[in-house]
């Protein structure tokens, strides 16, 4: 089976120059979740007509496993699929989906190839309280579908009827390029309607198969921001429901956005407004607080991850307990039962066991033992303005506050800086290290005054 992906319209309503099927549902384009809704299907070839945004859209999704082909002239959706027929040459049917469609689910497209599999022509269809805007499907007493009609071709009877078509259509790939080849624009529109094809298979003895999506969210386009928005909360709403049957506890269901993939072990808590994106897998027993956002990372069993703390391409270490307003970049790993406290920033960076970074510090490109404790205001000077070097940190060690640490430069196991030193070479273990000028107190020393000029003060009363 192939499949036709119709992504070539403008997209007028967005108000936007990015085109339609590029913005974001879940952080992903509407068009990356029908390529993948495709690949689920275990589609033999995929062609995806694209046009407006000219080579916007396929640059976006260079990675995707399709064929592109451009819709020069954007003279309706059975135009559109023409373009697309060479490339579905030899394939057996032929479904029809849509860029700006992205919720379709593979379980109800499945039903629908199945469905109509002893037919040459299956329609996904719906009912509606209100089918403002849709085509109407039009069927005989029988039951049996003649034709679709658009609105604006449509009588008043017609205008009438609840059940409305999609657009998702499978069929029969030799006679769907021969349908296709009957259409004309004598429409109000002045459009080739890919809806024509019904009738034509109707007209030649084809039942057209129809079935319905289990929801109309699954249906529904996106052709402005708020429809988009509306598809936006629908689609974490179900992502949310879906971690609490998994034995996910969320505080406010209606508070978090999953923008990529994100696994949770059991007994896990999340406070109001997490944002994940990318791959993120969370551990059992984890507690995450409000206003964080998690990317590409992993958080091992029972650790906290507390207030407004973002952790981005990082590992944190079973126990570990890291923010409020604690910030991980990629590379940090945070080891078992560590702390990472308050306006810390970690990056490409190794924490070991039981080891602090508690308040005002920054680690970067350093190999941190376990049991060390880093003193506030503690920096890892780790860029020369060319290169990064690295520091290393023995277990056990000491770092006083406010200390710079000049990398390259090694710190061994159990030695103690003092605060506010700025070690530059090698610390030895077991040792108190600093640098610190002698305290002087200068006798007789005034503070500066501003003088007051002749006519008195500024702001003197007469």
């Amino acid at each position: 089976m192939g499949v036709v992906i119709l992504a070539a319209g403008k997209g007028t309503r967005m108000r936007s120059a990015v085109p339609k099927v590029l913005h974001p549902l879940a952080g992903r384009p509407l068009l990356r979740h029908v390529l993948d809704a495709a690949e689920a299907l275990g589609a033999a070839r995929v062609c995806v007509v694209y046009g407006h945004g000219g080579a916007q859209v396929p640059s976006t999704l260079a990675d995707a496993d399709c064929v592109w082909v451009e819709q020069a002239e954007r003279l309706g959706t059975g135009h559109a699929v023409q373009q697309a027929m060479p490339e579905m040459n030899g394939m057996d049917r032929v479904l029809v989906l849509y860029g700006d469609v992205p919720l379709i689910e593979p379980e109800t497209l499945n039903r629908l190839v199945s469905d109509s599999a002893a037919t040459s022509l299956g329609v996904l269809t719906m009912q509606l309280q209100d089918p403002t805007g849709y085509g109407r499907v039009v069927r005989d007493k029988r039951g049996q579908v003649l034709r679709i009609v658009e609105q604006k071709d449509a009588s008043e009877a017609e205008l009438a009827i609840t059940e409305v078509n999609t657009g998702i259509i499978v069929a029969d790939g030799r006679r769907l390029a021969d349908w296709l080849g009957q259409i004309r624009n004598d429409n109000v529109q002045r459009e080739y309607y890919l809806t024509d094809v019904i009738g034509f298979a109707t007209a030649a003895g084809v039942e057209v198969v129809t079935t319905q999506p289990d929801s109309i969210q699954e249906v529904a386009g996106v052709n402005d921001r708020i429809q988009l928005a509306e598809l936006e909360r629908y689609h974490q709403r179900r992502v949310a429901d879906g971690l609490m049957h998994a034995g996910v506890t969320l505080m406010d269901p209606a508070r978090i956005d999953v923008r990529g993939t994100l696994e949770c072990d059991r007994d896990v808590l999340i406070d109001v407004n997490l944002v994940c994106e990318g791959d993120v897998r969370i551990g059992h027993d984890v507690r995450i607080g409000p206003n964080c956002l998690l990317k590409d990372c992993e958080i091992g069993p029972g650790a906290q991850i507390l207030a407004n703390s973002m952790i981005e391409g990082a590992k944190v270490g079973a126990g570990a307990s890291v923010g409020p307003f604690a910030r991980l970049r990629p590379g940090a790993d945070i080891g078992h039962g560590c702390r990472i406290g308050n306006f810390v920033e970690i990056k490409q960076a190794s924490i070991g066991t039981g080891s602090k970074v508690n308040h005002l510090s920054y680690v970067g490109d350093a190999e941190v033992g376990a049991d060390v404790n880093v003193g506030a205001g503690t920096i890892t000077c780790n860029y020369d303005g060319a290169s990064k070097h690295r520091t290393t940190i023995g277990d056990g060690a000491f770092i006083g506050s406010n200390t710079a640490l000049v990398a390259p430069v090694t710190i061994g196991a159990g030695a103690t800086l003092g605060a506010g030193s700025v070690i530059a070479q090698n610390a030895p273990p077991e040792r108190l290290t600093l640098t610190r000028a002698p305290q002087r107190t200068i006798e007789h020393w005034q503070r500066p005054r501003k003088k007051l000029s002749d006519k008195g003060p500024k702001d003197q009363d007469h």
